[in-house]
């Protein structure tokens, strides 16, 4: 288990700060008379005290405030207007505040330490924690109850009776339905009184970061734009240096003398260059369209962000070289200007995390203009593949993929849950209707990208 040795709850006292003349170009400024001297001290003092009276005030709950105001409005009026009424309130709300202070008297040595089987798990998998208590006092420490923040949710952690310098360990199991990140900790201790008037809080520093990753499935191994050799597959781009020869043309001022091909020279009596196929590796573009209004329901789009997971996983696994992209990435504040945001791909770890962290973007762009932008970013790209919802019609998806050039493959994958799955080829690439994740790796055989 991975475990994090800070044991020890979160000091919050503070060291007192001595008061200090301040100098000002190398003169010392002093304070002078009475009135200069009372500041001073009034200063030090909130030094000292500043860190207990704000813990004092954190102690008090909402619902306290309200009693402690109306206790001392019920004052005010019971001492201008002499209403008995009002002296009796007083009284009372008094009386419940002070019985509520007994039950924050004392402490407890505790020593608490939260391990974790594994930080990264896929949807659907479980995470079992070990809490790790012990008591590090001289007294026995009585049970109590703490609070341990997962995620979104507030789990209760009943810490039984421990002996003196015993302890004991707590098993949690947390279930993870959704991707995500699951913050677990830090644990906290609270104590408070019957009507939640007062509550005092020890905080333990254990925190984790739980990276649940979207399901993917195993794809067969691609062939399109995949290099099968060393000297990479040749394109329909012609160029005057490469490996696969083409053709030989006349010679233009400028060519270089080493391409000059001799036996066609002397044949034609013209002075005739060699002319090449250019050859290109496996450059592969996953684009995910992160706009939710794209999808049906939110099952739909957890769909897609599996299926492009599972398309960049083969993309890393087979070594290509690789665009990632997505219209929101992990950690960027502000979109960028074409919309278009990488996630980090360089292991299938960190890209899985990547994809965990993944949103769905705050100002999209639509389908075209995201694969309009990409066209225009001059990548040299053998093979793109765009990731959407059902809600976009096939004549938008067909102009996205006509943005492209005509020697780039463009493979469309619509998520429609619960569609039949469905491979339909048109005139700028081929489109893949995916209802289920188990259908991708059968429309990959059945489309001719395996």
């Amino acid at each position: 288990m991975r475990q994090n040795t800070s044991r020890a709850p979160i000091s919050d006292t503070g060291t007192a700060t001595r008061g200090s003349t301040s100098t000002r170009f190398g003169d010392t400024q002093r304070s002078t008379g009475y009135l200069g001297a009372g500041r001073r001290r009034a200063r030090r003092w909130w030094r000292r005290n500043r860190r207990r009276m704000r813990r004092t005030a954190e102690t008090i709950t909402p619902t306290g405030y309200f009693v402690l105001g109306a206790a001392i409005l019920s004052l005010v009026l019971a001492a201008t207007l002499g209403w008995i009424e009002a002296w009796f309130v007083a009284a009372v709300f008094g009386v419940l505040l002070l019985l509520g202070l007994p039950f924050l008297l004392g402490s407890r040595a505790y020593l608490i330490r939260i391990a974790v089987d594994r930080t990264r798990v896929t949807a659907g998998g479980r995470v079992r924690l070990g809490i790790e208590v012990e008591n590090a006092g001289a007294r026995p420490a009585l049970p109590a109850t703490a609070e341990l923040p997962v995620g979104e949710a507030l789990r209760e952690i009943a810490i039984p009776f421990i002996g003196p310098h015993g302890e004991t360990a707590i098993p949690v199991e947390i279930a993870t339905t959704a991707r995500g990140v699951i913050g677990v900790g830090p644990l906290k201790l609270a104590r408070r009184d019957p009507l939640g008037l007062v509550r005092r809080e020890i905080t333990w520093r254990d925190r984790h970061l739980i990276h649940v990753h979207p399901r993917t499935v195993l794809l067969p191994p691609g062939s399109v734009g995949l290099v099968r050799d060393l000297e990479g597959a040749s394109s329909r781009r012609l160029t005057d240096s490469d490996l696969s020869f083409h053709a030989v043309r006349e010679y233009v001022h400028g060519d270089a003398l080493r391409h000059v091909h001799w036996k066609s020279t002397a044949k034609t009596g013209t002075l005739m260059v060699r002319q090449y196929e250019e050859s290109q590796t496996a450059r592969a573009a996953i684009l995910f369209d992160a706009d939710r209004t794209s999808y049906s329901d939110d099952e739909e789009f957890e769909l897609g962000v599996s299926a492009a997971a599972s398309l960049g996983l083969l993309a890393v696994r087979e070594g290509r070289e690789r665009f990632i992209a997505s219209q929101w990435a992990p950690g960027r504040i502000r979109p960028s200007i074409d919309g278009l945001e990488e996630l980090p791909a360089q292991t299938p770890t960190q890209l899985l995390d990547a994809w965990a962290e993944l949103e769905a973007a705050e100002e999209p762009l639509p389908i075209e203009r995201l694969a309009r932008h990409l066209a225009e970013s001059r990548r040299p790209l053998s093979i793109v593949m765009l990731v959407t919802g059902s809600v976009p019609d096939p004549s938008r998806l067909r102009r996205a993929a006509a943005a492209f050039a005509e020697d780039v493959d463009v493979l469309v994958v619509r998520c429609e849950r619960l569609a039949d799955p469905a491979a339909r080829l048109f005139d700028a690439g081929t489109m893949f209707t995916v209802g289920a994740l188990d259908d991708l790796p059968q429309l990959m055989v059945r489309g001719g990208f395996a």
